[in-house]
């Protein structure tokens, strides 16, 4: 495919975005639901039993940081990748016809709703949520889950900050906007602490809550997820590879943490049955 039939498609791609994105949200929706419905998962008691503690936070922080240093090695070798291929060149042209294609074709209405929308992911809204859910976590005696929800929000909160710095890469400058974005703008912060908070606070709730909340809970935070981060391309203060990248890098560190969470509770309940069993 070369360079002039890519640009075109990304100027097909950004006339028809909106209704595609509404497209995409609800097969998402719907597909999270037949997943989250059909996963069988253990009961709320045996759940509850297994649940890490704080003093697992050793085992924790070392499962952490392994995750963290591979998240960052892998992001390296892309970047050194791209630069010696020098593919970021045709991805900044692909990403600003995009952008420009978008903004022609998205009625101010859906700009508007993006508008709003796009606070799902404000920083602010996201640490007040943070310290709100680790206190009540705390107050309820889930110390450990506690601890895996914030190192969750604050590793995620410094690996976005180090892969920015590692990219670099300026905002979007758009014709008729004051100026862009401050910050740099690969990956999308918006997009990746979205992706790690509420994912992380639907585990929270499928590990807490009574079975008939964890399909609804696992179809909400895809529907908040997917707007949050569309909305940073609708409103042109991130390029589409940007928002990608958000996704993706906060999904990898989610797991990481869920992982680690419950690898702890798995050697918690095999400690505990070799116990019963002596």
């Amino acid at each position: 495919m070369n360079d002039a039939l890519l640009l075109a498609w990304a100027d097909r791609i950004g006339a028809g975005a909106w209704p595609g994105f509404l497209l995409v949200l609800a097969l998402a929706i719907c597909c999270t639901g037949v997943v989250s419905h059909r996963r069988a998962l253990p009961s709320q008691a045996a759940m509850k039993a297994g649940e890490p503690r704080t003093e697992d936070a050793p085992r924790l922080g070392l499962g952490l940081a392994g995750g963290f240093v591979m998240i960052l090695a892998c992001a390296v070798v892309f970047a050194v990748l791209a630069s010696l291929l020098g593919d970021s060149r045709l991805l900044q042209r692909f990403d600003d016809t995009l952008s420009a294609s978008i903004g022609r074709h998205t009625p101010a209405a859906v700009l508007a709703a993006f508008g709003l929308l796009t606070h799902f992911g404000e920083p602010l809204l996201l640490w007040a949520m943070g310290a709100g859910v680790a206190l009540a976590l705390v107050a309820r005696r889930h110390r450990g889950l506690a601890l895996v929800w914030v190192a969750a929000l604050l590793g995620n909160g410094v690996l976005n900050r180090v892969l920015k710095e590692i990219f670099s890469r300026t905002r979007p400058l758009i014709d008729g906007l004051p100026g862009p974005a401050s910050g740099y703008s690969f990956p999308s912060g918006h997009s990746s602490a979205s992706m790690v908070a509420y994912a992380m606070l639907a585990w929270l709730g499928w590990r807490l809550l009574g079975a008939r909340w964890r399909t609804p809970l696992a179809m909400a935070a895809t529907a908040i997820i997917l707007t949050t981060a569309c909305s940073r391309v609708f409103l042109q203060v991130h390029f589409a590879s940007d928002v990608l990248a958000g996704l993706c890098s906060g999904l990898a560190w989610t797991v990481v943490c869920i992982t680690s969470a419950e690898h702890l509770r798995a050697r918690r309940n095999r400690l505990s049955s070799q116990a019963a069993e002596r």
